[in-house]
């Protein structure tokens, strides 16, 4: 986790100093981009710009590891653990390879399918019972989707804090302005920089807020999708699939 953090924010400081070396100072870009100005009331490279493109890499460092987690899941679904046939079926004594074919592909950061095969092939080993099998199936999807939402707390903490650090650049930057309004003696050009503040990291601010919703909802959306099509997997190639005789010695109580 670390590591793919740790390269994001390399990959953004990259960026700013390229960034910093391809624009001129007191520029409109530069000033809109880096708040590099000669009357920017941040010392560079310590401004809101800077401090919000570190924030974004985090954030997308952590959504890059969860797309790639979503991917992983995907590649479950093609796996071919379970027959697809539509004339197959299952009979208990053929689930135990099954189990111990995916018992050891999971765990409790991935593997959404081999865990639900896992607990649904157990309760049916258990209970001969497809009804208690499809409840259990159910019960885990929920705490499934619960943990995959908890994953997105600090995703979403991100999205909040990026705007709020702009804001505050938009606080700092008009009291300033206001503060260097003299009638008497006005520096007008101290006044526009704080002005210039105020407007520019609001503006940075947003852009990023909005290309980090955005990519979080996608990242989001196909890590719930890959859960959703492992439990439709299971219902349609498991538990419709098995046979129970339950006139067999092994079925009876």
């Amino acid at each position: 986790m670390w590591t793919v953090r740790l390269t994001a924010l390399g990959l953004a400081v990259g960026a700013i100093l390229a960034t910093t070396l391809l624009t001129v100072p007191d520029s409109p870009v530069a000033a809109l981009l880096l708040d590099r100005q000669r009357y920017s009331i941040f010392p560079y490279p310590f401004t809101i710009q800077n401090l919000i493109y570190l924030a974004l890499a985090w954030a997308m460092g952590d959504l890059y590891r969860r797309w790639r987690a979503g991917r992983r899941e995907r590649a479950f679904l093609r796996a071919g653990f379970l027959p697809e046939d539509p004339h197959a079926m299952l009979q208990l004594h053929e689930l135990g390879p099954i189990r111990r074919r995916v018992a050891e592909l999971h765990d409790s950061e991935s593997g959404f399918l081999p865990a639900l095969m896992d607990l649904t092939i157990l309760q049916l080993q258990a209970s001969r019972s497809v009804d208690q099998a499809i409840n259990v199936l159910t019960n885990a999807l929920a705490l499934m989707g619960d943990q995959v939402d908890l994953r997105y707390q600090m995703l979403r903490y991100m999205a909040w804090l990026i705007p709020t650090i702009g804001f505050l650049g938009t606080v700092i930057g008009l009291s300033l302005a206001l503060h260097l309004i003299d009638p008497a003696n006005m520096d007008l050009a101290k006044v526009v920089g704080g002005l210039s503040v105020s407007f520019y990291t609001t503006l940075v601010a947003l852009v990023a807020s909005a290309v980090l919703a955005f990519v979080q909802h996608a990242v989001q959306e196909q890590e719930e999708r890959a859960l959703n099509a492992a439990g439709q997997y299971c219902l349609r190639n498991l538990i419709n699939r098995v046979y129970i005789d339950h006139d067999s010695p092994a079925a009876r109580p």
